[in-house]
């Protein structure tokens, strides 16, 4: 199996179904709740955070077992393992809806794996072993979690908030390339990670020729 790893975004905009209410699901859920997504929980049981998530109005519970027809009109499926037939009746269902489906742990029954995912604000992360060893991405990410800190989402959103006037002051493309490159080669990184904040504010300067103002340029605790 060789996975084409793609990101999905507009999830807001689309029917999302999670079928289960395990720790798996929580999961899941908490993930596409991250992006916005409009989410469906089908189960009888919930755990407590999803409960109470579902108490806060944060997705549609179907407060039952999963049955035929529930996945109508749906974008994406994420299923926590069940019996077989059942399993089987996701996929043949989904697939007819032309729908992006995983049921866990059950590869033939996925046309999409998620990968084990690192989010440090604009920044996203995902490993994938292409089902062979999810137990690896999960560690894999546990140790880069370690490596990419608050400095990352920190030194991005000062990048977003640079796009607009990089634009303005540099109309050249390959004077404005080398500027961006200069910024990500720097130290800024480090000093972020050692709270040096002021001084990585005044590198930002001196690299781009722009006066930043210490309250544009926020940073992430």
């Amino acid at each position: 199996m060789n996975p084409y790893p793609i990101f999905l975004i507009g999830l807001e905009n689309r029917h999302c179904i999670v079928i289960g209410g395990g720790h798996e699901a929580e999961y899941k859920v908490k993930g596409l709740l991250d992006c916005q997504a409009t989410v469906t929980i089908i189960h009888p049981t919930l755990t407590p955070q999803l409960k109470e998530w579902a108490e806060d109005g944060c997705f549609t519970w179907l407060q039952r077992p999963y049955q035929r027809g529930d996945l109508r009109g749906a974008f994406l499926i994420v299923a926590e393992r069940a019996a077989p037939e059942t399993n089987t009746q996701i996929w043949i269902e989904a697939e007819a809806e032309g729908a992006l489906v995983n049921v866990m742990d059950d590869v033939d029954h996925c046309n999409f794996i998620a990968g084990s995912v690192i989010r440090q604000g604009h920044l996203t992360v995902s490993i994938s072993t292409s089902g062979a060893a999810p137990t690896l991405a999960v560690r894999l990410r546990q140790q880069m979690e370690k490596e990419f800190g608050l400095e990352y989402a920190t030194f991005l959103r000062w990048m977003k908030a640079l796009r607009q006037p990089m634009g303005q002051h540099y109309p050249s493309f390959g004077e404005r390339r080398e500027r961006w490159y200069a910024l990500v080669d720097s130290d800024i990184l480090a000093l972020l990670r050692q709270e040096c904040f002021e001084t990585a504010r005044q590198r930002v300067g001196q690299i781009t020729g722009l006066t930043i103002l210490p309250d544009t340029l926020m940073v992430d605790k």
